[in-house]
């Protein structure tokens, strides 16, 4: 069993007409509840939903004091190449896209990371575009060991890899892996990823399995807000989260929420996500899974960002370049999309500590894992 067998038992169109038939009493029964079900969440991501926001915020706010304290965990993405030879529509990587290319050497990953680590980050993301032929699991574990000594977290968003190379990236100090299915509708799926590895829907969807298996300690995954039907996308992300956390229980399972930014190519999303129905997606899964990390990154503005953090956020990216080098190099013509939140880690870390969060750079060091450490 996997969760494409988990998924498959599900028609989308009566997923759909599921989530629209909620009413105002599906909603506070949901509210009332001290753990949701599937059908509880297809509530609470209802239009019937929309009037109870408020109450959702409270709920959402309070449960996440009560697991996590007032702590935002900061993070950064380090990319180490562009290189891509998928079609995807909506991005900048896009192999067809006439942009530079450009895939760091580990003196030059070294160079990026050691300035987020004077920046303060102790917890870091190296990104690449999906191109395993050019940079594949040797380079990848390569600089996970060049630049470990610096982190005390790294994670990775590459391509999806067999069971066993997530077992050479544990072996090489990586700890957590990022992967967004996109979309769970698999028409739209087919219709955006026109060729390349990446058009495999099943391989993809079962990449955290993967990874869970080989031991990774951090899972995030998430869909790309634009691309599919904003309510049954968030219902099968939730469905997935709970699929993961319930078979993968030592391992920490975290949402992202990534809204479409402008990017190379000039995708148009096909279905904008509001500010409000991102809010009711943020609220909505907390509620689904109160001990879920929550992620929020420089896609969205300062201003946004800072009025979602009493939602349920409990990570954020400050001070990000999606450019491979770019930290050091302050060239951005290669970047996969444009951020919007600019503000330098310190002002972001100013602004949570006027709030009343703690800024953490550090939650988890390998030594923890060390057995022959004693008392």
């Amino acid at each position: 069993m996997s969760f494409v067998d988990e998924i498959n038992k599900y028609d989308p169109e009566q997923v759909r007409a599921g989530i629209a038939a909620k009413t105002a009493n599906d909603v506070e029964r949901a509210l009332a509840s001290e753990r949701l079900r599937p059908d509880d969440f297809m509530a609470l991501i209802s239009p019937a939903a929309e009037g109870y926001l408020e109450a959702m915020a409270q709920k959402a706010h309070r449960l996440t004091r009560q697991r996590f304290g007032n702590t935002i965990l900061l993070y950064a993405p380090l990319y180490i190449s562009n290189e891509c030879s998928n079609g995807c529509l909506y991005c900048g990587f896009n192999a067809l896209n006439k942009v530079p290319r450009r895939t760091l050497t580990l003196d030059e990953v070294e160079r990026d990371a050691r300035i987020l680590h004077d920046l303060g980050f102790r917890h870091i993301l190296l990104v690449t575009g999906e191109a395993p032929a050019k940079v594949g699991n040797d380079l990848l574990a390569a600089a996970a060991r060049r630049i470990g000594h610096l982190f005390s977290s790294i994670s990775i968003e590459v391509y999806p890899m067999e069971e066993a190379g997530y077992a050479q990236m544990v072996e090489a100090g990586v700890d957590g892996l990022t992967v967004y299915q996109e979309t769970y509708d698999r028409a739209l799926y087919s219709q955006l990823h026109p060729f390349g590895k990446k058009r495999d829907y099943d391989f993809r969807l079962l990449t955290p399995e993967r990874g869970g298996a080989a031991g990774l300690r951090r899972i995030g995954i998430g869909f790309l807000q634009g691309l599919g039907d904003f309510r049954t996308e968030a219902f099968f992300t939730g469905l997935h989260a709970l699929y993961l956390s319930r078979h993968f229980w030592r391992t920490q399972i975290s949402v992202s929420f990534p809204r479409m930014r402008p990017a190379e190519g000039g995708f148009s999303p096909p279905n904008p996500v509001s500010d409000r129905s991102l809010v009711q997606l943020i609220c909505a899964m907390r509620l689904l899974m109160p001990d879920a990390g929550l992620v929020l990154s420089t896609r969205e503005s300062a201003a946004l960002r800072d009025h979602l953090l009493p939602l349920g956020i409990t990570q954020m990216s400050a001070g990000s370049c999606t450019a491979p080098g770019g930290y050091a190099d302050g060239d951005r013509s290669t970047e996969q999309f444009a951020i919007d939140d600019d503000r330098t880690p310190s002002e972001v870390c100013a602004l949570l500590r006027s709030r009343g969060y703690d800024p953490v750079w550090k939650d988890w060091d390998s030594a923890f894992l060390d057995r022959s450490v004693g008392c």
